[in-house]
C-alpha cells in the first residue's frame, strides 16, 4: 500500500489511517485505564444542582477496583462516597467522566439497561435494615424473588436461596418473617438477597451502621465469606473502623476525590501489616494527609525536590519568613 502520513499516521490514498499501524501505536502505549478492572473511575463528576445552586460532589474522582477485591470506601460526611456508591450501583448518573462497572459505561446506559444492570450485574444491600427485605415474605422468599425476575426455575430458586442463607449461617431463619429477626440476621438475609442473582460486583452502604460491635462482626464476616467463596467484588461505605480494618485495601475520600489509601497484608509468621498511602491521580495530583499539612503549616504552595529516589515537599519559604 503506497500512501502518506496523516496527524504521523500511515494512511491510503483515501485518507483513512492503516488499521495495522493504529494498532501498532495502542500496543505501545499499553494498555487503556483500568482494564481488566471491575470499577473504573477516571474523572469522575457529579454535581446536583438545588434551588439554583450547584453542588460538586465529586470532582474528577479516580478509582480501580480489580475483580473479587473486597474494598471499604472511608471519609467524614459530605465527602462524596455515598455519591459514589449511587453511581456505582446505577441509582444515580454521573455528570461526566468515566465510571465502568463490570463493563458497563454508566454514563451513557438507557433505561432499561440499567434496570437489567441492577437486577443482574449489581446486588446492593442498604443500611437501613427494612429498606432490604420486604416485610411479608419469608428470609427464603426474599432471597428467591430477584432469582423470580431473572426468570430462574422454582426448583434452582428454593437450591439457592437454601445453600445461600446456609453458607451465611442463617438457614435456621428460613422460614421467618423480618419482624421475627434480630438485625444481624437481617443484614446477613440481606446479603443472601444480593448475591442471589450471582451479581460480578456487590455494594454495601453503611452496613453495619444500625448494629451493635459483636452483630456488625457477624456481618463483616459475611460480606468477607461471599467476598471469597463466591469471588465477588465487594465495595463497603463505612464509618465503621472495624470493618474498614478487617478487609485489604481502604480507601479514602475527601473533598470529592481519592484521596489515600491504606493497604494490608498478612506476613509469613502471622502479623497484620497495614501501609498508608496518599493517592496520585492520572492529573499528577496528590491529597496530602490533612495532619500533615496541619503539622507543618503547608498553605497555598509548597516547594519541591525532586531526589533520585523520592519528591522532597517543603512550606513556601516566603511564607514562613
Amino acid at each position: 500500500m503506497s500512501g502518506d502520513t496523516t496527524g504521523g499516521t500511515t494512511a491510503d490514498r483515501t485518507g483513512v489511517p492503516d488499521l495495522a499501524e493504529l494498532e501498532r501505536r495502542a500496543a505501545e502505549r499499553g494498555p487503556a485505564y483500568g482494564e481488566g478492572a471491575h470499577i473504573v473511575c477516571d474523572n469522575l463528576v457529579r454535581i446536583y444542582k438545588t434551588d439554583g445552586i450547584e453542588v460538586v460532589a465529586l470532582q474528577g474522582l479516580d478509582l480501580l477496583v480489580d475483580p473479587g477485591e473486597l474494598v471499604a470506601i472511608v471519609g467524614a460526611s459530605g465527602s462524596g462516597k455515598s455519591t459514589l456508591l449511587n453511581i456505582l450501583s446505577g441509582l444515580d448518573v454521573p455528570t461526566a467522566g468515566v465510571a465502568r462497572v463490570a463493563g458497563s459505561d454508566l454514563l451513557t446506559m438507557a433505561a432499561k439497561e440499567r434496570l437489567r444492570f441492577r437486577r443482574e450485574r449489581v446486588g446492593f444491600i442498604w443500611q437501613q435494615t427494612d429498606r432490604n427485605l420486604l416485610p411479608y415474605l419469608t428470609a427464603a422468599q426474599n432471597v428467591e424473588l430477584p432469582m423470580r425476575f431473572a426468570g430462574r426455575p422454582r426448583r434452582a430458586r428454593a437450591t439457592r436461596a437454601a445453600e445461600l442463607l446456609g453458607m451465611l449461617g442463617v438457614g435456621d431463619c428460613a422460614g421467618r418473617r423480618p419482624a421475627e429477626l434480630s438485625g444481624g440476621q437481617q443484614q446477613r438475609i440481606a446479603i443472601a438477597v444480593a448475591v442471589a442473582n450471582e451479581p460480578q460486583v456487590v455494594l454495601a452502604d453503611e452496613p453495619t451502621g444500625e448494629l451493635d460491635t459483636a452483630t456488625a462482626a457477624e456481618v463483616v464476616g459475611a460480606l468477607r465469606r461471599v467476598n471469597r467463596e463466591l469471588g465477588t467484588t465487594t465495595v463497603v461505605v463505612t464509618h465503621d473502623a472495624q470493618v474498614a480494618e478487617r478487609v485489604d485495601r481502604t480507601v479514602g475520600i475527601r473533598d470529592g476525590r481519592t484521596s489515600s489509601e491504606v493497604r494490608r497484608r498478612d506476613e509469613a509468621d502471622g502479623t497484620r501489616v497495614a501501609e498508608e498511602y496518599a493517592v496520585l491521580d492520572r492529573a499528577g495530583r496528590v491529597q496530602l494527609p490533612r495532619a500533615f499539612t496541619e503539622a507543618l503549616d503547608l498553605r497555598d504552595r509548597v516547594r519541591l525536590a525532586l531526589e533520585s529516589d523520592h519528591v522532597g515537599v517543603w512550606p513556601d519559604r516566603e511564607e514562613t519568613e
